[in-house]
């Protein structure tokens, strides 16, 4: 299965990903419109971590054991093991955040506008996720390990 895999030595940490995740999942699909008149304004799916003159943008794994899917006592964490995709289930979420502690990336967070938790949900809709798109630097690669 296909991952996004983050490389921290050409990445300028310029946070082009995190916006191109928004404008992803904004309702318009239109970079204007989803800062400026979106309400709430989408969140990002993955988080850039910047540490000096390192960065490099986390996000979800999909690993193949997910430790997230087992610690969810609601069954909203799901393998989907046909394409390999850890979804989360807003529907089932009860916000309990025991996902957010078990996952060894630290790559679900909280969603800041629902009692829920938000991750990166590879963009499946699209041949290559928006912020393996976006980057400029080719910091961030979606392949097959």
């Amino acid at each position: 299965m296909k991952r996004v895999y983050p490389r921290e030595e050409v990445c300028i940490g310029c946070h082009l990903c995190e916006i191109a995740c928004i404008v992803e999942h904004s309702a318009s699909k239109d970079i204007i419109r989803a800062f400026k008149a979106e309400v709430p304004r989408p969140t990002a799916r993955n988080l850039v971590e910047e540490e000096g003159p390192v960065s490099f943008s986390v996000s979800c794994r999909h690993c193949n054991d997910p430790p997230c899917v087992q610690s969810c006592i609601s069954g909203a964490m799901v393998k989907d093991y046909q394409s390999g995709v850890v979804r989360h289930l807003e529907g089932k979420c009860m916000g309990c955040w025991s996902c957010i502690m078990a996952c060894p990336y630290g790559a679900i967070r909280k969603n800041p506008v629902r009692k829920t938790v938000i991750k990166c949900d590879l963009c499946l809709e699209r041949p290559i996720p928006a912020c393996v798109e976006a980057c400029p630097n080719r910091a961030l690669i979606f392949e097959e390990r």
